[in-house]
């Protein structure tokens, strides 16, 4: 059994008769009154995000989790396959269950949470950044970058993003997964 002040972002807890990863958290220590822990969590099975408030020093009933490096090898519509890449064991996971699936490409390594009692998926990290190819945008306009405007495209793994005026197809960019947003061209 742990305590509230063993809440971090990514730890999986019992809540609810359901496992949930704990995305945000904030210790608020108020002037009156006792101290509590928001949190935001979302579910593993639903993909369901809800915000919780824990009184300081409440029981929760963490999960044992082991993580492990995989590679993402392909999709099949909800489907996600991943190969571990120490002993090359197979594992299929449900989109639900991945943030930002969308930024995904063939070869990319990613952590995976697995519960240690029952050997189920819990949750994929991805990447902090990826760099992806566009494959779709308009021309950038000349003399139309006196402001911070951007325009939309479409990079190789379908995932739609803002970019630059300047990024033209086939240019390679940096991508932060997180909040999936455009962080620098990239040079070859």
């Amino acid at each position: 059994m742990a305590n509230t002040s063993d809440i971090k972002k990514g730890v999986c807890i019992k809540f609810n008769n359901d496992i949930y990863k704990v995305i945000e958290f904030l210790h608020v220590k108020p002037g009156k009154g006792p101290a509590f822990v928001r949190t935001k969590l979302k579910s593993v099975s639903s993909g369901k995000i809800v915000d919780n408030t824990f009184s300081s020093g409440h029981k929760i009933e963490s999960i044992r989790v082991e993580t492990n490096k995989f590679q993402f090898l392909y999709n099949d519509f909800d489907q996600f396959h991943f190969m571990n890449t120490d002993n090359y064991e197979q594992i299929n996971i449900d989109k639900n269950i991945i943030d930002s699936s969308e930024f995904l490409k063939e070869g990319e390594i990613v952590t995976i949470s697995i519960n240690s009692e029952d050997g189920m998926p819990l949750s994929v990290d991805m990447p902090a950044s990826v760099i992806l190819e566009i494959t779709q945008t308009e021309p950038g306009i000349k003399g139309n970058t006196a402001t911070n405007a951007t325009k939309p495209a479409i990079t190789e793994t379908g995932a739609r993003i803002n970019v630059p005026l300047f990024i033209n197809e086939g240019d390679k960019i940096k991508i932060e997964t997180e909040k999936g947003l455009y962080q620098e061209r990239v040079k070859e």
